[in-house]
């Protein structure tokens, strides 16, 4: 008696996948391997992991800021160019200060077709030379452009050209600079770390934690 389903054919693959597991080819890194670490890396990381983690708090400040907004404008008849300013202000601020920890916790956008299917000593190598020959050079360019951005604003006290508007608007074009800055330090951290693996140099600290689920260690 042979039985159909769609029950029946998930138990199949499941005994199947028992009996004859597909293994992972050997020249693929094992799933969760991870740089190892370093004194810097740990410095570093931890620093800006605090200064993102810190900086969520915007996110409840920008909620704060929209809803005052909203009540001032619909139920107050009286809206605010300033609140509205502040809540872009502060949006920018929070996604700028995140940025490096995306870095940390390795979760931000990768386009990664090839290079996961690569040891982990050749993923190194990719993260090494591309931290070093392209995305350290273009934030440094990005970094140099932005502070003299910053200073202008500072220098000319500048302020928004809406006649309610906010002061001071070099508080917040500062802040652009400094999320850049805070990428490009987890950046170095990353290449030190691939350092570690590669040239063993800085010497490592510790063994890596493997994640559990899934999920990425935290710094």
């Amino acid at each position: 008696m042979t039985l159909h389903g769609p029950g029946h054919a998930a138990a199949r693959r499941v005994f199947l996948s028992e009996v004859f597991p597909m293994q992972q080819p050997a020249s693929a890194a094992a799933p969760g391997a991870e740089l190892p670490h370093n004194r810097l890396s740990r410095f570093l990381d931890r620093l800006v992991a605090a200064i993102g983690k810190a900086s969520a708090w915007l996110w409840l400040a920008v909620l704060l800021v929209v809803l005052c907004n909203v009540f001032s404008r619909f139920i107050l008849a009286r809206g605010s160019i300033a609140l509205e300013e502040l809540s872009w202000h502060l949006f920018g601020a929070a996604m700028m200060l995140s940025l490096g920890y995306a870095v940390v916790r390795d979760d931000h956008v990768r386009v990664d077709v090839l290079r996961e299917k690569f040891p982990l000593r050749a993923q190194a190598w990719i993260e090494l030379l591309g931290i070093v020959l392209l995305a350290l050079p273009v934030i440094g360019l990005m970094i140099d452009s932005l502070l003299a951005y910053a200073h202008t604003a500072f220098v000319y006290l500048e302020h928004s050209q809406a006649p309610s508007g906010l002061p001071y608007r070099f508080v917040f074009k500062s802040v652009l600079p400094l999320g850049l800055i805070l990428v490009a330090i987890a950046l170095i951290a990353r290449a030190s770390r691939c350092s570690t693996l590669l040239l063993h140099f800085p010497r490592a600290v510790d063994a890596p934690a493997e994640p559990s689920n899934g999920a990425h260690p935290h710094p």
